[in-house]
């Protein structure tokens, strides 16, 4: 029995009107982040207010995963929601008393609201059909595109209605992200329903569909099934690229003297290029294979950082600068959505929430270590030798790739798409519930 439309599309509706908000909560925060740390505890700590979110990310992944996989998405994705909610609050506090342990702590669980806006993509393919769910999961991650512009253009509104309140400067883009946490959490509460399942196993694989393993076991799960294998791998690289690459172009520009608003311009061309085009790689996804989308995206980031490469080199190298960023983007989002494709392709109901949120759990670590190792290789190397560390990251993705084609050859499914842990395809590939139960 698949899931009635008007369920799945009112379901999808409420997966994209969260992120959205969830996005702007994100966004609007983020902008003025570096500069609350700044004032509370001075330049050298400005950089700490990323990584705490970053880490806050990290490690909700697992555990909401944890919940989706006992109690259902609704209530995952919910209370992530609402730990996203206590740690705006936090930081509002913070900036009251002027207290920078305060303001970490509340940056760190401020971070868990972007693994709720990751993991809402594995929602969204809950119940969909195995050819329409990389596209499902793309328009859930399109959403993102507004809340990444609307966030930041809100910041300064925020910051007077801040002051209109009482509170020190600053304070007031994070109500603003309360509220929209808040709200977020609210429409996925009430209107995200359980996913159906399409058909229900018989005897002791009823019982073994009921039983979830930890995140260790998804992962050695994983590391026996190539299809899996990459797209783990493939999810941690190409963000792991990404942000080694993204974090250090505004210093490589301001140091060849590239004025600040064109830095503006080009990472907003970035983000736009992470998001805008994420319905064309969930169509591609579908129609012609997960794999052979990710082998794309795998080709657009090693593109990236070879154009990263020249505009180093190049005297006037902002135009080239531009396009690189705007293609690591685009190389990003179609790995991720591929790849997360390939996730919610799993067969084993027990293993697949698990593995999403180890998977977004190494991501997310993946992503905070090339942010820490970025800057020493720019000191050392200058911003050629930041494309050559990210050129190398892309090895491991690259090995997995030919193992999962391989594999796909051998099995007849050359797309490597839905591949369960027998190597075929499954018979039945809905998830857990995805509601409150």
């Amino acid at each position: 029995m698949s899931v009635p439309s008007v369920e799945r599309n009112r379901g999808i509706g409420a997966l994209v009107t969260g992120n959205l908000l969830g996005g702007v909560a994100v966004a609007s925060g983020i902008a003025v982040g570096g500069l609350l740390l700044e004032r509370l505890g001075g330049t050298s700590v400005a950089g700490l207010g990323q990584a705490a979110s970053v880490l806050g990310a990290a490690v909700a992944a697992v555990p909401l995963a944890g919940v989706a996989a006992r109690h259902g998405r609704r209530r995952s994705l919910a209370l992530g929601y609402a730990i996203a909610v206590l740690g705006g609050v936090l930081i509002v506090t913070a900036a009251v008393v002027a207290q920078l342990a305060v303001l970490l702590a509340g940056l760190a669980m401020f971070g868990v609201g972007q693994a709720v806006n990751l993991q809402s993509r594995y929602a969204a393919a809950d119940g969909a059909a195995p050819g329409a769910r990389a596209r499902a999961m793309s328009i859930v991650i399109w959403a993102t595109t507004i809340g990444s512009v609307a966030g930041p253009n809100l910041s300064e509104v925020a910051d007077r209605f801040g002051r209109w309140l009482g509170l020190p400067g600053l304070a007031g883009p994070y109500v603003f992200s309360v509220v929209s946490f808040a709200l977020a959490g609210a429409v996925v509460a009430v209107f995200l329903r359980p996913a159906v399942r399409s058909s229900a196993p018989a005897g002791n694989e009823a019982d073994k569909s009921r039983r979830t393993v930890g995140a260790v076991a998804a992962l050695r799960w994983a590391a026996a099934d190539p299809a899996a294998r990459f797209a783990v791998v493939l999810i941690a690289v190409a963000h792991a690229m990404m942000v080694m690459v993204m974090v250090m172009t505004p210093l490589h520009m301001q140091h060849h003297g590239m004025s600040l608003q064109l830095v503006g311009v080009v990472i907003s061309l970035h983000v736009l290029g992470m998001y805008a085009l994420s319905p064309v790689f969930g169509w591609l996804a579908d129609r012609i294979g997960a794999i052979r989308t990710a082998c794309a995206g795998m080709l657009m980031l090693g593109a990236a950082v070879v154009l990263g490469f020249v505009a180093a080199s190049a005297s006037e190298g902002s135009t080239l600068t531009a396009l690189a960023l705007i293609v690591l983007g685009v190389g990003w989002s179609a790995s991720m959505i591929s790849a997360s494709a390939l996730l919610a392709g799993t067969a084993a109901d027990h293993v697949r929430v698990p593995l999403q949120g180890a998977t977004d759990a190494g991501m997310n670590y993946a992503g905070a270590a090339a942010a820490a190792l970025a800057g020493p290789i720019l000191a050392a190397g200058g911003f050629r030798a930041v494309n050559v560390a990210a050129a190398v990251i892309l090895v491991p993705a690259v090995a997995t790739a030919v193992a999962a084609l391989r594999r796909g050859r051998a099995t007849g499914d050359e797309a490597g798409d839905e591949a369960g842990d027998d190597g075929h395809r499954p018979q039945a590939a809905h998830p857990v519930d995805t509601g409150s139960g």
